[in-house]
């Protein structure tokens, strides 16, 4: 199907270039990337932008990067870049078995990272992973830059803490000291390319903590804290697996939709929580199984 509006498009070379038409243009603007999203809403009638502002030009939103401590994704990394990237692997490889379950092939090679925050969808994958990783994300925009924290980007269903006329430039994660290991559990209708209809991120850290975080049953990505603080610092156990499953309820709210009864994930979350706190303590202390294999 045709985009059946007209629409004008540019391609600035430079940051300054495209917030200071991001500010001149306000609400008729959109910023493209992957354009997965939106060039599918486009051609849908569901976004009728008066301009289109092509930022792949920028050479400063390129590049995925890791030193000592810290893995840096531009704002133009996919997650092909991801999933091919060795650091990535050996450094933070829960961002990697989250990128290979993203849609299809082709989409993982146009698809940005970014670009998937922004949608900010409850379902959207990376959401739930970048939380577990205490995840930074840098924007800049009239008034300059600054650093907003994940925990505070997703403000609802498709809405985030950007502002208006800002842009995104990369997220930042820090790796974790020590040895540790993660999970991500995403339930489907089927394999292939599929919105979750529920997932699970887990972080087992080496000092006996761990990070957990629920996708597509809440309004937005979400923190367990009632479930950390029951797991931190004591053996993962059968009996403590059951404590933790029985908090699963208190920290979500599933609704029914197209992809899933609420009924359906109530079941199943407490089933792939304990799937992940598995695979992750195993993984955390060099066993288990390889990360990109599907859990459920």
């Amino acid at each position: 199907m045709p985009i059946a509006h007209e629409l004008e498009y540019a391609r600035p070379g430079t940051i300054e270039e495209a917030v200071d038409l991001l500010d001149k243009r306000g609400a008729g603007a959109r910023v493209l990337a992957g354009g997965t999203d939106v060039v599918a809403a486009l051609r849908d009638g569901n976004l009728t932008p008066d301009i289109v502002i092509d930022i792949k030009a920028i050479p400063e939103l390129a590049g995925l990067e890791c030193d000592a401590g810290v893995v840096r994704l531009g704002a133009l990394t996919t997650f092909t870049d991801i999933i091919e990237s060795e650091a990535v692997l050996e450094r933070a490889p829960l961002l990697h078995e989250m990128a290979v379950t993203v849609a299809s092939l082709g989409v993982r090679n146009r698809a940005t990272i970014v670009g998937n925050i922004c949608s900010a969808v409850p379902s959207c994958d990376s959401g739930t992973v970048l939380l577990v990783h205490d995840a930074s994300v840098h924007v800049v925009g009239p008034g300059g830059e600054r650093v907003i924290p994940i925990s505070k980007w997703f403000t609802g269903p498709k809405k985030m803490a950007l502002g208006g006329a800002e842009i995104v430039t990369s997220v930042t994660l820090p790796v974790p000291e020590g040895g540790h290991g993660g999970a991500y559990v995403k339930l489907g209708r089927y394999r292939g390319e599929d919105l979750a209809q529920a997932s699970v991120a887990v972080l087992a850290l080496g000092d006996g903590s761990y990070r957990i975080a629920f996708g597509a049953v809440a309004a937005t990505p979400v923190r367990a804290p009632k479930i950390e603080a029951l797991l931190g610092g004591a053996e993962l156990t059968d009996s403590l697996i059951e404590d933790a499953k029985a908090l699963v309820a208190e920290e979500t709210s599933p609704i029914a939709d197209i992809r899933a009864s609420r009924e359906y994930r109530e079941h199943m979350l407490p089933v792939m929580l304990e799937r992940g706190l598995r695979a992750a303590v195993d993984r955390s202390t060099g066993g288990g199984i390889a990360y990109g294999t599907r859990h459920i």
